[in-house]
């Protein structure tokens, strides 16, 4: 195997992408960029889905949530959660608030995918088709761990290219080749201790 064959391998499994299609529900995971959920409200108007869940609460890493990281001055906050500011994006871009779920606890994606579960079922929701709005460099983690806490969904991703990194650029720069490095790492380390949690 060559290196351009390894790379682009590499680049096929970290960027997923699917076209949307009639679905039960889209799912927002938290963070601090309006790009993902101003995708997820397009959608919504185009009529995809009837209800949207953004999910988070801020970073386990920094115990707060990081600020607006994109357009400040149009969604000026204070936000003290993930998800109060996602749904102030999906409220500015034209989503109705009772069109919007809420899930502002989670500190990082596996418990963003969990405790979106724990809401939808709280609601009596049956999820057989979603989408799922995220950060297309996280897009196969993201997707990984919404698949294990909705077995039953067909998850379907819709990633957005947000910072300096994304699928048709990461190979040109030191920043880029470590970025998308460090996601397969992680995607290795996590779902290797989920393995090890639930083997049995």
């Amino acid at each position: 195997m060559s290196t351009d064959d390894f790379a682009r391998l590499t680049e096929e499994y970290i960027f997923m992408e699917d076209e949307p299609v009639l679905s039960d529900i889209i799912f927002v995971p938290g963070n601090g960029f309006p790009h993902m959920a101003e995708r997820a409200a397009q959608l919504w108007k185009e009529g995809f889905a009837p209800l949207i869940l953004p999910s988070g609460r801020y970073s386990i890493k920094t115990g707060r949530f990081g600020g607006v990281q994109g357009d400040a001055e149009k969604y000026a906050g204070p936000y003290d959660t993930e998800w109060d500011f996602l749904q102030d994006v999906l409220r500015k871009n034209g989503v109705p608030k009772e069109k919007i779920l809420k899930e502002n606890e989670a500190t990082y994606t596996w418990q963003n995918a969990q405790l979106s579960r724990q809401v939808c079922d709280s609601r009596g929701l049956s999820i057989k088709k979603a989408l799922l709005c995220c950060r297309d460099i996280h897009s196969r983690r993201a997707w990984l761990y919404y698949s294990l806490a909705f077995p039953e969904a067909r998850i379907r991703v819709i990633p957005v290219s947000v910072g300096n990194t994304c699928r048709h650029n990461w190979r040109s720069s030191e920043e880029g080749i470590q970025e998308v490095m460090a996601e397969a790492q992680r995607i290795i380390t996590q779902f290797s201790l989920y393995m090890n949690n639930n083997n049995g």
